[in-house]
């Protein structure tokens, strides 16, 4: 009975945790829902009032007519399909969006329902705990009990630490691929600033478009990230600007069609991914010393229990 409650008493620590966990990660996740259906609001009217300027152009009027006499017709209605096409691609970007916030929200409420009688279990195993303690005859019962329930905490926050990492690390894999995909359109946009033809220009855009991609695919995982990191960073001392980051792939989406990512714009681009790139590495950096300071404490704490219980 001593040894199933104290492993449980370890088990439960790591539970509590993890319903507070998510519990602040569903409040995160809530804030961004409400932030992500107002921009598809603002989209939408903007797509629709994009459309209606493409169609006043293409209707037969007066004042299309000398547009096309003059031979200005075509270039505007050009314009105005290259602004309509942006105005799309952001709100399919949003739209994309506002469904992995709403994926990951069912996530958290599942795993939550699945603990929710975590503080009714852990009051049961204090008052077992406490019976124990009361009529025990083993000597130091009641620090063997502390010790586990210090290592409980610890385990669970290591977990928390390595869930962290993981989610940084996923970032880091899709920069990698982007700042790949950005250098390659660079290489291909020099060359085709000198002349390298049709070939070079469909190139170049193909690996804009994977560049794309992998923004796409690092904002979400930096989504995921910030949400791991809710819980570890203030005990790791961590100070982490992830809402900053997490703009950074808004802003590339908002040009990659408007501008044709010409080559200024494939440097900038390129610039602020790496500089993403050192600041995820940073955070990983940190987040590994953290692992290392954690796990001393619990090789010393379980030590310290193996200790007693060996003199009990």
């Amino acid at each position: 009975m001593f040894e199933e409650i104290n492993a449980r008493l370890v088990e439960i620590q790591g539970e509590l945790r993890k319903k507070d966990k998510y519990k602040k990660q569903l409040a995160d996740y809530t804030e961004e829902l409400r932030t992500i259906e107002e921009v598809l609001s603002q989209l939408h009217d903007q797509f629709e009032s994009e459309r209606e300027d493409v169609e006043k152009l293409e209707g037969m009027t007066l004042t299309n007519l000398f547009a096309k006499l003059s031979g200005r017709w075509a270039e505007k209605l050009s314009k105005e399909k290259q602004e309509m096409l942006a105005a799309q691609h952001r709100l399919e970007e949003a739209t994309k969006t506002k469904k992995e916030i709403d994926d990951e929200m069912l996530r958290i409420r599942n795993q939550l329902q699945l603990l929710k009688n975590a503080e009714d279990e852990f009051q049961d195993i204090l008052i077992k705990k406490e019976n124990i303690i009361k009529t025990s005859s083993l000597p130091l019962a009641a620090k063997v009990f502390e010790c586990s329930e210090q290592e409980g905490t610890l385990l669970a926050y290591l977990k928390e630490l390595d869930e962290a990492i993981v989610a940084g690390n996923r970032v880091k894999g899709a920069l990698i691929d982007a700042i790949g995909s950005l250098e390659k359109a660079e290489n291909w946009g020099t060359w085709d600033m000198f002349g390298g033809g049709t070939i070079s220009g469909i190139v170049k855009h193909q690996h804009i478009d994977q560049g794309e991609a992998y923004l796409h695919q690092a904002q979400r995982s930096m989504r995921q990230f910030q949400k791991e990191l809710l819980d570890v960073k203030e005990q790791a001392q961590l100070e982490v600007n992830i809402s900053g980051m997490l703009k950074f792939a808004d802003f590339f989406f908002d040009g990659f069609i408007a501008d044709f990512m010409v080559q200024g714009k494939i440097q900038n681009s390129l610039s602020q991914t790496r500089d993403q790139h050192r600041k995820v590495n940073d955070i990983l950096r940190k987040l590994e010393e953290q692992v290392g300071v954690k796990r001393t404490e619990l090789d010393a704490i379980q030590r310290e229990k193996m200790e007693i219980v060996k003199n009990l």
